[in-house]
């Protein structure tokens, strides 16, 4: 018996990664203490209630990329006074920019887009590298998250593999 290979396009890649991450992120997001959000483990530190908020904020670089300008200067929004609040925010841009990149045009992805790769310096690089880079920081900034959820008392979910809290044996 022959087997299928069936291989993914670039946008598919991204597009299965991007749902399955989503779906780990929300996941630590829900296991934070709700009653802890202004936990600031260091001086240098956001709140948790910030750095929770910055996984909305980033869902907004999908969007600067897919218009074809990074802009960084206007004022972000405040993070709602909730985990929930901030969940819920998070779930419905999600499905915003994820209908979005679905029904993008695969060539669009090539589309070079001026992006910041070190202080004032700006690089094109293409929309889906853009994807790709964003994609990578909110999973850095949901390892910070675990982090905080531990320090706040919380029980720390698998995220790639078991933890002290959600064992796999």
């Amino acid at each position: 018996m022959e087997k299928t290979i069936t291989l993914l396009t670039e946008k598919d890649q991204f597009l299965q990664t991007f749902e399955r991450e989503y779906q780990t992120t929300v996941k630590v997001l829900k296991a934070f203490p709700s009653n802890k959000l202004d936990l600031k483990p260091a001086e240098k530190s956001r709140t948790a209630r910030d750095l929770a908020w910055t996984f909305v904020m980033e869902l907004g670089v999908f969007e600067m990329a897919l218009k074809g300008k990074i802009d960084f200067s206007g004022q972000t929004p405040p993070a709602p006074k909730t985990i929930d609040e901030i969940i819920a925010t998070y779930d419905k841009s999600f499905k915003q920019i994820l209908n979005k990149i679905k029904n993008l045009v695969e060539d669009n992805l090539n589309t070079p887009v001026a992006f910041p790769v070190g202080p004032k310096q700006m690089m094109d690089l293409r929309t889906i590298d853009i994807f790709w880079t964003i994609l990578m920081d909110m999973i850095h900034h949901r390892g910070q998250m675990s982090v905080y959820i531990r320090i706040a008392g919380g029980k720390v979910p698998s995220i790639y593999g078991p933890t002290a809290d959600e064992p796999w044996m």
